[in-house]
């Protein structure tokens, strides 16, 4: 599946919060959720290489999974 992610969503990698979270961290956890999204929904606890702890905010269209945003846990 074809994750898709916003520019929003890039943006916040930049963020302290979002630190040591990277695009194939993100990638890798958008194409874990097995089923099929039709609106915006919230998924907590994907762990990136480095450790820290995000959700995501994903929802599928028709060109793939797109990616809102996503929310780093404090460490």
């Amino acid at each position: 599946m074809k994750v898709i992610i916003t520019e929003h969503a890039k943006k916040r990698l930049n963020n302290l919060r979002q630190d040591k979270i990277t695009i194939d961290d993100i990638i890798r956890a958008a194409q874990e959720i097995p089923a099929h999204i039709p609106s915006a929904a919230r998924f907590r606890g994907f762990f990136a290489r480095s450790g820290r702890v995000f959700d995501l905010v994903v929802k599928d269209i028709p060109a793939g999974r797109l990616v809102i945003t996503i929310i780093g846990k404090k460490s």
